[in-house]
């Protein structure tokens, strides 16, 4: 993957290109997705298709796909000077660092090719001076303990030792591997309270010299003490038991962590706090949840700790917070006990233990009381979630924030992206294929309706003055229904009532990779249900748009953004 310089542009996008008409469908129509065709070129085959071949021709699709996940043989350790091939950084770019990671390395030297979640954690640092008129870069693997007992530094060579969730060792071990939990630093960046760290979704990130980019070690943001008046606070049932015979076999033979800490993290900017979340390693086996909601100030002190005991079975990536509540979209899963023999005899993924569970029309929200010592009225149950008319997983949140009425009722309005439980597949997400070393992209374009596929929503909760539901709808925007994800907003509104929503989205005009990857940054104004985009050139995509705030009106900054070629 060659990250070209990166692209800033004001949020008011020149030029916006013309959408091409979307059929709307019901989302309550049952469709059934249907992979479009894309040909897998013999293996001989090494560089992409050449000019004379269609862009849309398959062959071309396929390879472009395969080059978006090349693994990174080399780091930049010392700062190097980025050359401007187009523009030029605006006058009024703040100076600063952008930190970005990612998977960095999926295939070794001995034939296991893993699953992109499962691509250990490679950090970049675009750092921009607006004075000079620079952007300088560094690129280095973060070393964790997988990353440094998988890779021998004297040869360069890899040979992957641990399975990680989503992966399948071919030229390793697979029975008997109890290297499960490979924590691998590779989902997201936060800079708070002077510290720089790398997360992931299964345990405690790792703290990074900001500087250099050298790691300096695991940091502790899950205390274990608070586990033992957690599991005192509630009954010992049925489940309690089953997870306390489990305990033993996570912790002491999988090497699980015992708690693992969500990677999507917020940044209250009213009170100017961290919010974070962690839960149980059983969760992911039964059907009960334990989240634990921590807030840090400005200095990285936890000020408030909430502890919640769900009686659902779920999977969380993300989540949202008001003033008042915490919020979790129920993704419902259940055991999958076939799966779970293939998994731990090592001929499928550890995530085969699980499979979606799509029994239920509706999608479950729980709101979790903020601060409940401070509530006023009667407070709801929260154990009783709020079912959403549409059946959702839900992916990434945009934000959330409420709205307060003189009569003392409540209006939570919450955007995120979402897709269909017949989409969303745990074994075969980004088209992974062990035993092909290469990547489907068909499994991310399918056909049967854009719905299906992970789009914007809108969602809105109405409640009394006691916290009593009286109205959820779900909606999807109506003038931009194109598959979309990674929602964005100025992060100066988090919490707040905002008015504009970013997302990597595509146009839709390659035949063969119609929905992924993404080649457009489309910019939604939620009050006039407007739409532009900016759009890269034809065979090229885009990663993550973020927010670079310049003043203080919402829409005052710049959109930031790498372009992949």
């Amino acid at each position: 993957m060659q990250a070209k310089p990166l692209h800033t542009f004001p949020t008011h996008i020149p030029q916006p290109r013309r959408q091409n008409p979307v059929q709307q469908k019901s989302l309550s129509l049952p469709t059934i997705p249907r992979a479009i065709s894309i040909s897998v070129p013999d293996t001989r085959v090494t560089i992409p298709a050449p000019p004379s071949i269609d862009i849309d021709d398959s062959i071309t699709a396929f390879w472009d796909y395969q080059f978006l996940f090349v693994s990174q043989r080399y780091e930049t350790t010392q700062p190097i000077t980025l050359r401007i091939v187009d523009g030029s950084i605006p006058t009024d770019f703040p100076s600063g660092t952008y930190y970005l990671t990612g998977p960095g390395l999926f295939a070794d030297d001995h034939g296991s090719t893993v699953h992109p979640l499962d691509g250990h954690g490679y950090l970049r640092a675009f750092t921009i001076d607006n004075v000079n008129k620079k952007v300088k870069y560094m690129a280095k693997y973060i070393k964790t303990e997988a990353q440094v007992e998988e890779h021998d530094p004297k040869t360069n060579t890899w040979r992957f030792t641990h399975r990680g969730p989503f992966s399948v060792l071919k030229g390793g071990r697979k029975v008997g591997n109890t290297k499960v939990m490979k924590n691998v630093a590779n989902t997201s960046v936060l800079r708070w309270g002077e510290k720089l760290l790398c997360m992931w979704e299964g345990g405690d990130p790792y703290e990074i010299e900001s500087r250099t980019l050298d790691t300096i070690g695991r940091y502790n943001m899950m205390d274990e003490c608070d586990l033992e008046g957690y599991d005192k606070k509630y009954d010992v049932d049925i489940w309690e038991v089953a997870a306390r015979l489990l305990k033993p076999l996570l912790y002491g033979v999988f090497k699980m962590p015992p708690r693992r800490l969500l990677s999507h993290y917020k940044v209250d900017s009213r009170r100017n706090r961290l919010l974070t979340v962690s839960c149980n390693a059983e969760d992911m086996l039964l059907p009960r949840s334990n989240f634990i909601f921590s807030e840090y100030d400005s200095n990285f002190k936890l000020v408030q700790k909430q502890e919640f005991k769900i009686p659902d079975h779920m999977m969380i990536h993300d989540w949202a917070f008001t003033d008042t509540h915490y919020i979790i979209f129920a993704n419902r899963i259940k055991l999958d006990v076939l799966g779970s023999m293939e998994a731990v005899c090592g001929i499928s993924p550890m995530i085969s233990a699980l499979k979606l569970n799509p029994s239920k029309s509706t999608s479950p929200i729980y709101l979790l009381p903020r601060f409940p010592n401070k509530s006023k009225g009667k407070e709801r149950d929260w154990r009783v979630p709020i079912e959403a008319p549409s059946q959702l997983w839900l992916i990434h949140v945009g934000n959330a924030f409420e709205i307060n009425h003189a009569n003392g009722n409540l209006e939570i309005q919450i955007v995120a992206s979402a897709c269909s439980y017949q989409w969303f597949n745990f074994r075969k997400l980004f088209g992974y294929d062990w035993q092909n070393h290469k990547l489907d992209p068909s499994m991310m374009n399918i056909k049967g309706g854009n719905e299906l596929l992970p789009h914007i929503i809108q969602v809105s909760i109405k409640l009394d003055s006691d916290y009593n539901c009286q109205e959820c709808n779900v909606k999807p925007m109506q003038n931009w229904k194109k598959s979309s994800d990674f929602p964005i907003i100025n992060p100066s509104f988090s919490g707040k009532k905002n008015r504009y929503l970013y997302a990597a989205t595509t146009l839709g005009s390659r035949k063969t990779l119609p929905s992924f990857p993404f080649d457009t940054v489309v910019k939604l104004d939620l009050v006039n249900d407007c739409v532009q985009t900016w759009t890269v050139e034809s065979r090229r995509f885009i990663g993550e748009p973020i927010f670079v705030p310049k003043g203080h009106d919402e829409d005052d900054g710049y959109l930031l953004v790498v372009e992949v070629s």
